[in-house]
């Protein structure tokens, strides 16, 4: 089976980046990161490439018309690597159906909640306002409809009393380092797919997420 080419789309200190590069190196993925790309330049995430030997490419969304025009060079940008996956890893970009379609059936998304709950942002404090006892990530596939491709696997963790959203976010940070890398591994060993709207497993069409404990 040949080495899956991989590009990680990045918007801030990548630590999902970061996740991602060391299994690579294990060789837990059998994968490598062809490049990293950031919508804002300057970002950790971008040294954090840099570090591991990857190429990094900076395409600042403020520098274009409308999200279409910013999407299609992005697109543009991406297959002159001619990914197997692209991974998203905290890019903060709500990518046009045109996009998403172009790669549809793999490109990978990591969310900080149980999905569907919370779709969208601020979710950890959203779950700290609603008192959920149990709170975590997903890893999806990617669709045009926010956070509501198919998912994979996710993580739960406990919300705790005296929880504030940053240490909420912290401890789910922990796990999204756990499950991202597992599903890309997943993924490029072609034991994952999507078919028919659903997330496929060695075969067997994943009714149900996933679970990890934490």
């Amino acid at each position: 089976m040949s080495t899956k080419r991989i590009v990680v789309l990045i918007s801030g200190s990548g630590s999902n980046l970061q996740a991602l590069i060391d299994a690579c190196t294990a060789g837990a993925i059998q994968g490598s990161i062809v490049a990293a790309i950031s919508n804002r330049p300057q970002v950790y995430g971008l040294e954090r490439a840099r570090l591991a030997g990857i190429e990094t490419q900076t395409l600042d969304h403020k520098n274009f018309a409308d999200r279409a025009e910013f999407d299609q060079a992005l697109m543009e940008l991406i297959d002159s690597y001619q990914p197997d996956a692209v991974v998203l890893a905290g890019f903060m970009r709500i990518l046009t159906a045109n996009f998403v379609q172009h790669y549809s059936g793999k490109m990978l998304n990591i969310h900080p909640s149980l999905l569907p709950a919370y779709k969208g942002v601020h979710t950890h404090q959203r779950a700290l306002d609603d008192q959920v006892k149990l709170h975590g990530a997903t890893v999806h596939f990617v669709t045009a409809e926010l956070d509501a491709g198919a998912v994979i696997l996710q993580a739960e963790v406990p919300v705790l009393e005296g929880d504030t959203a940053e240490i909420l976010a912290a401890r789910v940070l922990i796990e999204e380092h756990k499950i991202y890398p597992q599903v890309l591994g997943w993924f490029c060993a072609e034991r994952l797919s999507c078919k028919d709207g659903y997330a496929w497993l060695d075969g067997q069409r994943l009714l149900e997420p996933l679970k990890l404990k934490a």
